[in-house]
């Protein structure tokens, strides 16, 4: 690599990457940690050669068909791309990149948090007692589910489904699992294959979602799905929030027709998220926090970094998805 790349960095990163980031780059930062607008980024980035944004920012046909032609490439600080429009970015020539792998383990243990929180009513407990409201001890008190023994159905077992079966393990939990096509690694193990998502959602006591948004998976758990979920059955998203139908979700959590739901993410995130989920008891809801360990988000960065450094010294980044 020769001279000083600009690099645009759309949010605060932690202070680790940022440091890293500067010895290689001349970088654009954002210390404030404010939301840009598209077109604030678009006026940012008109003396950048690249932009290592998170999936809070957008990058849709339009807007990339806008970006200056010095800009070389988009590496996310995000294993998610449904906020890229790969295919506009491919036809301009914007290399694009993501953070795979590094952060397995820390979404693996929000969601096994979010299936331990909504199955033992810690959301309701916590409430009970931040509220002084709890009153007395008895055996009808706060009663839920126990995971232990009980199926669990992974929705899509890449990188983070893996280590969400290893971690379900523990718990004597049985694997089930839904792909495009059954795996014979040694990540599956004696995980149950489904071929059909329906068939995996009428065999499962828990269901955890870890496949991507796409056109394909867009509004996956509707309605007609999640009925065929039994009524102590319980939901748990920590992959996107648009794999999810809200409407028929809350619909069915409001009616009992499922026991309950974990959620770390929405449609319309932050502050657009169904106020169904506020209402409802049998919720457990986080803000997104499925990469949030210092460890996970410093590993992140790195990784950008080093798809940012391979592309500028002319080399293929290791994790290029378009």
């Amino acid at each position: 690599m020769t001279g000083r790349p600009v690099v645009l960095v759309t949010r605060k990163l932690p202070d680790a990457v940022e440091r890293r980031l500067a010895e290689q780059f001349e970088p654009i930062l954002n210390p404030d940690d404010r939301l840009y607008t598209t077109e604030e980024i678009l006026r940012a980035c008109e003396d950048a050669d690249a932009i290592l944004p998170c999936h809070t920012e957008h990058f849709d046909a339009a807007t990339i068909a806008r970006l200056p032609a010095r800009i070389r490439a988009i590496a996310n600080f995000s294993v998610g791309v449904d906020h890229v429009d790969l295919e506009a970015a491919a036809q301009k020539g914007v290399i694009v990149t993501n953070t795979p792998d590094v952060l397995s383990d820390a979404t693996a243990e929000i969601a096994m948090l979010l299936m331990l929180g909504a199955a033992r009513r810690a959301g309701e407990g916590e409430r009970i007692m931040r509220r002084q409201e709890w009153r007395d001890w008895s055996p009808a008190f706060m009663v839920g589910r126990q995971l232990t023994g009980k199926r669990l159905g992974i929705l899509g077992m890449g990188r983070v489904g893996r280590v969400v079966a290893a971690r379900a393990r523990g718990f004597d939990m049985a694997i089930h699992y839904h792909n495009r096509n059954p795996l014979d690694d040694d990540g599956v193990g004696d995980a149950t294959y489904h071929a059909s998502v329906e068939d995996l959602l009428s065999n499962v006591d828990v269901l955890s979602i870890h496949c991507p948004a796409s056109a394909q998976t867009r509004g996956l758990l509707d309605a007609e799905r999640i009925a065929l979920l039994h009524r102590d059955a319980i939901v748990v998203n920590t992959s996107r929030g648009a794999v999810v139908d809200d409407d028929a979700l809350v619909a069915a959590l409001e009616s009992g027709s499922i026991a309950a739901a974990g959620l770390d993410v929405y449609n319309g995130e932050p502050d657009r998220i169904h106020p169904g989920y506020r209402q409802l008891d049998n919720t457990f809801l986080l803000p997104h926090i499925g990469s949030a360990t210092r460890e996970t988000r410093d590993a992140m960065g790195y990784r950008a970094i080093a798809n940012l450094v391979a592309i500028f010294d002319g080399e293929e980044p290791r994790d290029r998805v378009a």
